[in-house]
């Protein structure tokens, strides 16, 4: 969980080694790290969206987990030749939830990041993450809403939706989120035991964001910008999706989790 700055005018950030000879990772002009990173991108049928999903992810993670649903295109094969080193995992359940936590197992990084494989998400966007869990934050909560934030993807009903299911989150776990049904996530591998997730649908998003708090787990929101699906259409459905996430919220509300006396949310800028 280190960093180091650098000075502006040097050519190529140092790599240093620690005494147990781990190698710092360039990640900016202004900073590298030690822990590896894995990227974990569930998808199904994404073939003609992964060579831009792939183009933009940073050469300096460690891994990327492709977690494939049983795709009948060529998902598989694509994902292969733009990257020969890519970890294919056979989703054997059905959901986005099963596949996260399908791929979550497989990861070996120290650091997770969920990205989704429709081309909605920028990679270039994951230093960011990177550097507020580096910085102290366990868990970093991308946001379209927040300072920066955007999309080009929401119609007007699931914008609605989603702020009053977010105001209900807030008001009834204590959070203090802008954004509540949003997949770019990145948090430390070890926060898995404290959130333990169980469920297999899109609604995973919203559990991670309830748990996180309940734990106490430390939160920063990254603002993130959503552009549109390249190909293909979306599963989402307004309507039944907000019911999953509502019956979630009210499931989760009738449990309790031990909680430490740390904030929900970390305030400030992202780097």
């Amino acid at each position: 969980m280190s960093s180091f700055l650098r000075p502006a005018d040097a050519e190529e950030p140092p790599l240093t080694l620690l005494p147990d000879q781990a190698v710092y990772r360039p990640v900016s002009s202004h900073l590298a790290i030690a822990p590896p990173v894995s990227v974990v991108i569930p998808a199904m049928n994404e073939a003609e969206n992964l060579p831009y999903v792939f183009k933009t992810l940073p050469d300096w993670i460690h891994e990327v987990i492709l977690v494939d649903g049983n795709s009948t295109d060529d998902t598989v094969r694509v994902a292969r030749e733009l990257r020969p080193d890519v970890t294919v995992v056979p989703q054997r359940g059905k959901g986005k939830g099963d596949a996260l936590i399908s791929g979550f197992a497989a990861c070996t990084g120290e650091i997770i990041v969920m990205v989704d494989a429709d081309g909605s998400a920028d990679g270039g966007e994951i230093v960011s993450y990177v550097s507020a869990l580096v910085s102290g934050a366990d868990f970093a909560k991308g946001s379209r809403f927040a300072n920066g934030g955007g999309t080009d993807d929401m119609t007007p009903v699931r914008k609605l939706g989603n702020r009053v299911l977010t105001a209900v989150v807030n008001a009834k776990f204590g959070a203090r989120y802008t954004d509540l049904c949003y997949g770019y996530n990145a948090f430390w591998r070890h926060c898995l035991d404290q959130i333990a997730l169980d469920c297999a649908g899109f609604e995973v998003e919203t559990l991670m964001n309830i748990r996180v708090v309940k734990a106490g787990l430390r939160v920063q929101e990254i603002p993130s910008h959503e552009y549109s699906r390249i190909h293909g259409v979306s599963n989402l459905r307004a309507v039944r999706d907000g019911l999953r996430v509502l019956r979630v919220i009210l499931r989760e509300r009738g449990t309790r989790r031990k909680r430490v006396a740390r904030p929900a949310l970390i305030t400030g800028d992202a780097l």
